[in-house]
């Protein structure tokens, strides 16, 4: 498949040939233990250097793996069901609890207003 150096594949040519994946792997494999360059690759083969760094991303042992694995089990799945209906309760009952603590101001606030009387009991004194 490789030519002589001296000679030079038409772009057609070029563009017809694949490598097999395992040419790849061998020629990464080479790379990362610094026997050949890219650049070598590059002028032997007559590929491009973006080509040969596609397959240094896809078959390299250094690249960095940014796919995270997440296994969650069913007991973690029910567990935060349960937590998220938990919270829900919470939320409800911290709804009610406001409504009935607005619901008491404003019956204070009718009851001084018909009474006259100051059930409140201000700490601070009214400037």
């Amino acid at each position: 498949m490789a030519r002589l150096e001296g000679e030079k594949m038409s772009s057609s040519e070029r563009l017809r040939r694949r490598f097999s994946d395992n040419f790849k792997i061998k020629k990464v494999r080479e790379i990362e233990l610094k026997q050949t360059k890219v650049s070598e690759v590059c002028k032997q083969y007559q590929v491009t250097s973006v080509s040969v760094y596609k397959w240094i991303e896809k078959f390299g042992m250094n690249k960095k793996k940014e796919d995270r694995l997440i296994v969650e089990s069913e007991n973690d799945t029910k567990q935060l069901l349960l937590l998220k209906k938990k919270v829900a309760e919470l939320e409800q009952i911290i709804g009610q609890k406001q409504v009935m603590l607005d619901f008491k101001d404003k019956m204070i606030e009718i009851a001084e207003e018909n009474y006259g009387v100051d059930i409140k009991k201000n700490v601070l004194p009214n400037p």
